[in-house]
């Protein structure tokens, strides 16, 4: 069965090549925004994750992340307001890389860790 696009828009994001291109655009990026070059880091930051995310859910056979464990997780987990939370602690280290803020940076990638594993189960009383 052919995967819908909101299944292809799920599963891409735990692909190895988007997952990779988001961790170096986010690095790259930071550098250059640290660096007071707003434009270049703001589509350096954004547009390769964008073609990536085109590139593999267009192309990419996507059936193997979605029956991964991580998949199953990622199913479950990844709704909307999940991913507008990831997307705060981006943006959060962008404006800790311009007011050249480790611990900013810091918290921002805290925010974005937070909301990839606010899906696992809780003990009772934790």
């Amino acid at each position: 069965m052919k995967m819908s696009f909101a299944e292809k828009a799920r599963y891409h994001q735990i692909h190895p090549a988007k997952l990779a291109t988001d961790i170096a655009a986010e690095i790259v990026s930071l550098y250059i925004i640290w660096q007071h070059l707003l434009v270049l880091g703001l589509v350096s930051h954004f547009l390769p994750p964008v073609v990536a995310s085109f590139l593999v859910m267009r192309f990419a056979d996507l059936e193997k992340q979605k029956h991964s464990r991580f998949g199953r997780y990622v199913g479950r987990m990844m709704t909307r307001p999940v991913e507008a939370v990831r997307l705060g602690g981006d943006l959060i280290m962008v404006f800790g890389a311009w007011y050249h803020s480790f611990a900013i940076i810091g918290g921002g990638l805290s925010v974005v860790l937070l909301a990839w594993l606010s899906g696992l189960p809780r003990r009772p009383g934790v």
